[in-house]
């Protein structure tokens, strides 16, 4: 199989018309190194993309229009072309037409995602107000993602060099949170988190700290028992599964402390809790990814930037970040399954996980 041949097909939106996410689209697939790596797709249409181009100076972007994915050009960016009317775009302004046309790309895209025609998607910045419609009544990608692909649970988890966070809850009121910490929603986030850590991210035995609810992790029941009757029963039952879950830890010191150092991965119990210090203390640009999918899909860790919108100012380097995450995921995946589906080679792998935790162990002695 030649390099062509083996480039996955990746897909992106173009997120709200009047954000900074076209723009994004164009700085990062106009180095045509990205090339190498992967055959891009642009869900929107020529004259949306052109709008952008005229301020946009990447002059190494040229793009191969299609409606038809066996016309894809793999030397080339492609368009996607979801619709063929005009569209009036001002950046930076919130209003329908932004809504609308996110929509329609990210519902063309995913409807390519579900029939294989792309490999992985990313997906740029939406505004959760003005996509809502008949058809789309969601708080984000993440739930659409979810129902599109009829799958009980899903988690969104941050990752960067230093870290990676998930968390429990998403884009839910905060007087409503409490509500949604169950036992059962932290089990199937870990286990979620758990097996997405082995797979997508090549780690044998993941190591998973889960905060607490309350400041300080409820103080023993002083501050809320929600760590005594529920948290801390999770994790027990999760570590009997095989899960090396750790908890429940006081989210301040967590990260004051800089203990998520120790671990894979931490589970937040709401979306604040985990991604006010992901984003303060993350190295590097920090990615979304949605684990749990059959299919890969990564955004920017940022929004739709409404008041640099139009200006060619634009940060691509989550939006970068993303798109080589996607790529990486896809193939670690790929390496993943065909060793588990080896059995010589998953000997092999058990083999060497052994040896590394025997040696650990002796070094702790010594």
């Amino acid at each position: 199989m030649n390099n062509e041949q083996q480039k996955p097909i990746i897909g992106f939106t173009c997120g709200d018309l009047n954000g900074i996410g076209i723009e994004l689209i164009i700085k990062t697939l106009g180095d045509n190194r990205i090339l190498e790596q992967c055959t891009p797709v642009i869900f929107s249409s020529n004259k949306c993309i052109n709008f952008y181009r005229k301020f946009i100076t990447e002059p190494n972007f040229v793009f191969n229009p299609t409606k038809d994915f066996n016309r894809l050009n793999n030397k080339q960016v492609n368009i996607y072309n979801c619709w063929d009317e005009d569209v009036v775009i001002n950046p930076g302004i919130l209003n329908e037409i932004g809504g609308k046309y996110a929509r329609l790309s990210l519902q063309s895209a995913v409807k390519a995602l579900k029939e294989l025609q792309v490999h992985g998607l990313v997906t740029a910045p939406i505004h959760k107000k003005n996509i809502q419609s008949a058809d789309f009544n969601y708080s984000g990608h993440t739930p659409y993602l979810k129902a599109e692909f009829g799958l009980n649970d899903v988690v969104m988890l941050l990752a960067a060099s230093n870290m990676r966070v998930a968390v429990v809850t998403e884009h839910v009121p905060v007087k409503d949170i409490a509500t949604y910490i169950t036992k059962e929603a932290i089990l199937s986030k870990l286990y979620i988190l758990n097996n997405s850590l082995k797979r997508d991210f090549e780690i044998e035995k993941p190591r998973i700290a889960v905060l607490g609810l309350n400041p300080h992790a409820g103080d023993e029941g002083l501050v809320g028992d929600e760590e005594q009757k529920i948290i801390k029963p999770a994790i027990k039952e999760a570590k009997e599964k095989g899960c090396l879950a750790f908890g429940t830890y006081s989210a301040d010191a967590f990260f004051a402390r800089s203990q998520y150092n120790q671990f894979d991965a931490v589970l937040a119990m709401y979306h604040d809790q985990g991604l006010i210090p992901f984003k303060s203390l993350a190295i590097g640009e920090g990615v979304n990814f949605t684990a749990g999918m059959p299919v890969v899909r990564t955004s920017p860790d940022h929004g739709t930037a409404f008041d640099i919108a139009g200006k060619n100012i634009a940060d691509t380097s989550s939006f970068i970040a993303a798109t080589f995450e996607c790529i990486d995921i896809i193939k670690r995946r790929a390496v993943h399954d065909e060793n588990h589906s080896n059995p010589l080679r998953k000997m092999s792998n058990v083999i060497i996980a052994n040896a590394a935790d025997e040696a650990i162990e002796v070094n702790e002695e010594e």
